[in-house]
């Protein structure tokens, strides 16, 4: 009987070298206060300037968001006293940000969803409160990182939709390399606004649950308010509006704040920055950094490559794995194989080193060298294994590693056959127990056949022939 409207409001950090109004370095994990100078500390009499490449990946966010970007882009002081910000303001933009009025799409259960963009703004970030016992200690490394915030309409309907929204936008920055996207550093955070009312009633009143950072969390919030203001409303009560906190280890959300509004911003013209009008050179450069983003990739290899969907959502997580995969199959190894022993033995090897698949030894030169063996059959598949494991800890192509080792396999029907008749030879009491009746030696014969040929054997062949003689 309730209707829910769900927004986002995502914070990234952009990847920048330098903060985005002074030249101090823009590095997480650093010692604390090390990154600092009179701008960024707000120091009376400083003159802060626009980072240009942080303009640069803004509008690059708001193009591949499908927004209309902002012919003249503004700051504005955001004035409000935040604890770890000494000047009592923020650099961030009100009335002309880098884009608006965008979209994108998610998919939920199946079915493609259009989710609308508000706007597209940066803004500066504010330091890190450390709290240790009775005393609160600040960092202001992080004080004037580039940051930049994506505001969705109220399109969303549930938790999951949110979860889901979060995963994919997480994707999309780092598909266009504008951000890690690493929720665990506090470089991709969220804040949530729900608000519930009665079917074709319209927005109910707007609560704002703030600094999620997992998307786990975005769902078990939403989902949780949802229910307590539907309660609420069963009960005849108002829903306030307000600023609340989840509560992780309780699974509640609770009171922060009344929820400011605009107004009690007192935004104003940031008076020492003059408007950016992006050039044709720079606009270039913003539509020469899109890319084909992971929805769109994710349906073309279904449809290209005949993945399953588990497949498709492992390769195209990571854009690196992604290309990777495709630069294999162009050296024209099955897709089906390709995608297999990647998702499977691959992904087993990189974590058994600890390593990603871009650092690791097995180039796609030497991947598809190797599925080509055993393609050819000239590899089994424990063989192929065996090599996969070889080419991490040697470094070395699969082709080396086959020859010296000698594992190429033995399918020549002769050489198979001569082998075949040595062993039963060497066995005949077993051979002749076979032939009375007891069927279960035949797998002590196949694993002496192995064992005299070092795994080398065609097991599908040496099966055959071992039948043929044994009847």
């Amino acid at each position: 009987m309730y209707e829910s409207f769900v927004g986002l409001e995502i914070h990234i950090h952009l990847l920048a070298d330098s903060k985005m109004f002074c030249s101090c370095k823009a590095q997480y994990g650093d010692e604390e206060n090390t990154n600092v100078c009179p701008v960024c500390l707000g120091y009376p009499g400083v003159l802060p300037t626009a980072n240009e490449k942080a303009l640069e990946l803004a509008y690059t966010v708001a193009e591949a968001l499908n927004c209309e970007l902002s012919p003249r882009t503004t700051f504005e002081r955001k004035n409000y006293f935040y604890p770890d910000m000494p000047k009592n303001y923020q650099i961030s933009q009100f009335e002309h940000p880098v884009g608006k009025n965008g979209w994108v799409e998610i998919e939920v259960n199946g079915e493609k969803k259009k989710i609308r963009i508000h706007d597209v703004h940066l803004e500066e970030d504010a330091g890190k409160m450390i709290h240790a016992g009775d005393v609160s200690l600040i960092d202001y490394n992080r004080a004037g990182y580039p940051l930049l915030e994506i505001v969705t309409e109220p399109d969303l309907v549930r938790g999951e939709d949110a979860e889901i929204y979060l995963k994919n936008f997480q994707r999309l920055v780092r598909y266009l390399g504008v951000s890690d996207g690493n929720m665990e550093e506090g470089s991709l955070r969220c804040d949530a606004n729900v608000s519930i009312n009665l079917e074709g009633q319209g927005l109910g009143r707007k609560v704002e649950i703030k600094n999620l950072n997992s998307s786990r969390f975005v769902k078990l919030a939403l989902n949780y308010e949802i229910d307590r203001q539907s309660l609420l409303l069963d009960e005849g009560k108002i829903v306030s509006q307000e600023t609340r906190l989840w509560n992780e280890n309780r699974d509640i959300t609770t009171v922060m704040r009344s929820k400011e509004q605009a107004l009690d911003y007192r935004y104003f013209p940031e008076p020492d920055l003059p408007p950016f009008c992006p050039s044709d050179d720079f606009l270039q450069k913003v539509k020469d950094r899109q890319v084909e983003l992971p929805l769109y990739r994710k349906d073309r290899f279904i449809k290209e490559y005949q993945l399953t969907e588990d497949q498709t959502e492992f390769i195209i997580d990571d854009k690196a794995v992604a290309d990777y995969f495709e630069q294999v199959i162009s050296l024209g190894v099955p897709t089906d194989m390709v995608a297999t022993w990647l998702s499977g033995d691959v992904q087993k090897e990189l974590n058994k080193n600890n390593m990603k698949l871009l650092e690791s030894p097995l180039s796609p030169e030497r991947f598809a060298e190797l599925l080509k063996y055993l393609d050819e059959d000239r590899i089994h598949g424990k063989l192929a294994k065996q090599t996969l494991s070889a080419v991490f800890d040697e470094n070395k192509s699969p082709g080396d590693i086959i020859a010296e080792k000698g594992w190429e396999q033995i399918s020549n029907a002769d050489q198979v056959q001569t082998l075949i008749e040595q062993v039963l030879a060497d066995n005949q009491s077993v051979v002749d127990a076979i032939k009375s009746g007891d069927d279960r030696q035949r797998g002590y014969l196949m694993g002496q056949i192995m064992k005299k040929t070092n795994g080398r054997i065609n097991p599908q062949i040496a099966q055959k022939v071992l039948s043929e003689k044994l009847g």
